[in-house]
């Protein structure tokens, strides 16, 4: 069942998203060599935390950590630990923030120079995705508006498109109806309506669309071993059109 939003719970949802929005301009640009993915998983949380609110990651179904840190193949889910970032590595970073129990979440893939000519474009075509996505998401339109505008520009440009996992309502909970995929399928397809704040989350593959879950029950990566990115925002569909909640 979809939650529509009202002002109020608007307004506190618009506030969490800011809070990660700030958050994010702290810790991308620790994204360098020599840090570990662990270090980046503690910036997060400190800053969190000293900011009043709570990592809605940590403890999500046991999920250990307050960041997502998904490097070069994997694609989402990544448990942060001793990885040391190394040039050309690309490293997608996905978060979220319960704040008074309004809740945001977004993604971002940052490149540790220099990637390959690949990569960038597997990033910059990722977060055109999510851009046209975000155009496509009008009110009085469907979730598969949105999905058709991932899946056209990356099968365009000669990517894989993740179908496993896909984008979702959020705001009161880290995980809402509707689920948003990247492809259009079978599944629901609701009317977007005024009140409704959906989390759009391209996954993007330089290879194939196939991916599998490691044994730590958590990390998701291509099945061809290929380069993934992932960029997400949190928005709302409004009386006027989209409002973009987060930023990076």
């Amino acid at each position: 069942m979809v939650k529509l939003k009202n002002r109020e719970q608007l307004e506190g949802i618009r506030t969490s998203c800011r809070l990660l929005s700030e958050m994010f301009s702290v810790l991308v640009p620790r994204v360098k060599e020599g840090i570990t993915t662990a270090d980046l998983d503690a910036v997060a949380r400190e800053f969190i935390v000293s900011h009043g609110g709570k990592p809605a990651f940590l403890g999500y179904y046991d999920y250990p950590a307050s960041l997502c840190v998904s490097v070069n193949e994997e694609v989402i889910h990544g448990i942060p630990g001793s990885r040391v970032l190394k040039p050309g590595d690309i490293v997608g970073l996905d978060c979220g923030i319960d704040l008074h129990g309004y809740f945001s979440d977004a993604a971002i893939t940052v490149p540790v120079p220099p990637v390959s000519p690949k990569a960038e474009r597997l990033m910059a075509t990722t977060r055109e995705c999510l851009d046209l996505a975000i155009k496509a998401a009008h009110p009085g339109g469907r979730v598969h508006d949105i999905s058709r505008a991932v899946f056209a520009h990356a099968k365009t440009a000669g990517f894989g498109v993740v179908r496993q996992y896909c984008g979702h309502g959020v705001g009161l909970a880290v995980h809402e109806d509707p689920q948003v995929p990247n492809y259009v399928g079978s599944g629901p397809n609701p009317r977007l309506v005024p009140g409704m704040v959906l989390a759009i989350e391209p996954m993007i593959n330089a290879g194939g669309d196939g991916v599998e879950e490691l044994d730590d029950g958590w990390t998701v990566v291509t099945r061809d071993r290929s380069l993934s990115a992932h960029y997400e925002h949190t928005i709302a569909i409004t009386e006027d059109g989209v409002e973009v909640l987060t930023a990076w």
